[in-house]
């Protein structure tokens, strides 16, 4: 309705139809804390003429008809007017609340847990040390904290396992740029096993998760995805798959650890590696970039994958100070060594096409645009399907800069 001149007449004639206030339905701004909470209140009052304007207008409806969801858009506006400014759950918490919501509103499966449900997952109870088992009692404080006065929770041991499950299969949701937007949990798509050589991708259209092959595949061939950035070495990539989820890979790659020389060449980093995640100002952050970079590619190739993180931390801190001329010269010398480090249709890879193709557009370089932004729309149509609304807007965008 932000979009369509026509659904939003609709919606407008519908309002005047039933009684209710002709009021247009509000976006959420990132950098306002609050308007996530106008925009559902908004989509509450406004439940039923939007219901009909979509079904007037032949849009899909089981994502947003679903008892489950409007029990979940009244919890969480309950809990930010109860706390205003103060109401700061993370992402999981968020999830765990709106997954028991959803279960106690709804008794049938959801979309999502056609060959598996939620409390199938495995939680490896078992294998959470004390650190792990402090942080997710954490999340259970934190869940009775904003959400006491509006939802029945189950027992402890009960929060305990969902949390643990949430944290094993969980998703992060993100965007067509890879920033971030959420998280979510897919119980059957969470049955995809791992592997560093993937032959499947996971990509998001809407709320719902879709498996898309980047690869022929075999009748009979596993179906496999990846769980985790594929930029780093063996060693490392093998130490997050055991925090994370409790195992070590052993796919074609993790035993010939065939590109792991390419990505350390000169593997001497603990010297130079500086903390990116402090509270500088975003001018001093860069000035350590820097430093750090002059000092590390003194020993070390372009192609070190710590060399590339740096370099992509770089970039983006130009990008938060308005630095395009920085941004694409980190940005340029990143999109090479990730072709080659990262698999075939790599939405890393994507993702960087995209923001170095907007940055010359921005710069009016408009060929180099155009042509960063056919390679990044060839790796889209596959990962994310030729009539993905990402890819509707990228061919817009093309169209228009020619």
């Amino acid at each position: 309705m932000h979009r369509s001149t026509v659904a939003a007449e609709k919606l407008k004639a519908t309002q005047q139809q039933t009684g209710l206030p002709e009021l247009k339905l509000k976006q959420e701004c990132p950098t306002r804390w609050n308007s996530t909470f106008y925009m559902l209140r908004r989509f509450l009052d406004n439940k039923d003429a939007i219901i009909t304007t979509l079904a007037l207008v032949n849009s899909r409806l089981e994502t947003l008809t679903q008892k489950g969801d409007w029990a979940v858009h009244k919890l969480e506006c309950g809990a930010m007017t109860a706390f205003g400014e103060n109401w700061c759950p993370s992402d999981t918490v968020r999830l765990v609340a709106r997954v028991i919501a959803k279960q106690k509103a709804q008794n049938e499966r959801s979309m999502s847990e056609k060959l598996l449900l939620i409390g199938e997952l495995e939680s490896h109870l078992e294998d959470m040390d004390n650190e792990k088992r402090k942080m997710v009692d954490g999340d259970i404080a934190s869940l009775h904290q904003f959400y006491s006065k509006n939802l029945e929770f189950p027992s402890q041991t009960a929060l305990l396992t969902l949390f643990s499950q949430v944290n094993c299969n969980g998703f992060t949701v993100e965007d067509e740029e890879l920033s971030h937007l959420g998280a979510a949990v897919y119980p059957d798509v969470a049955l995809v096993n791992h592997s560093c050589c993937p032959n499947v991708i996971v990509t998001y259209k809407g709320n719902m998760a879709e498996v898309r092959a980047v690869q022929k595949m075999a009748p009979g061939e596993e179906v496999l995805t990846s769980y985790i950035d594929l930029l780093y070495p063996t060693e490392d990539r093998n130490i997050r798959l055991r925090d994370a989820y409790y195992f070590t890979c052993d796919c074609k790659e993790c035993k010939t650890k065939s590109k792991d020389k390419m990505k350390l060449k000169v593997h001497m980093l603990s010297t130079f590696c500086l903390d990116l995640d402090s509270f500088a100002p975003p001018g001093e952050l860069l000035e350590m970039c820097r430093l750090s970079l002059d000092k590390m590619l003194e020993l070390f190739e372009n192609t070190n994958v710590y060399i590339l993180h740096m370099m992509y931390q770089a970039m983006g801190v130009c990008l938060y100070m308005g630095d395009w001329d920085g941004a694409i010269h980190y940005g340029e010398k990143v999109l090479k060594p990730y072709s080659v480090i990262y698999p075939p249709y790599s939405m890393n890879v994507a993702s960087m096409c995209l923001k170095l193709g907007r940055l010359y557009m921005g710069l009016e370089q408009k060929s180099q645009g155009i042509a960063a932004l056919k390679k990044a729309m060839a790796i889209m149509e596959v990962v994310h399907g030729k009539d993905h609304q990402y890819l509707v807007e990228l061919r817009k965008e093309i169209g228009m800069k020619k």
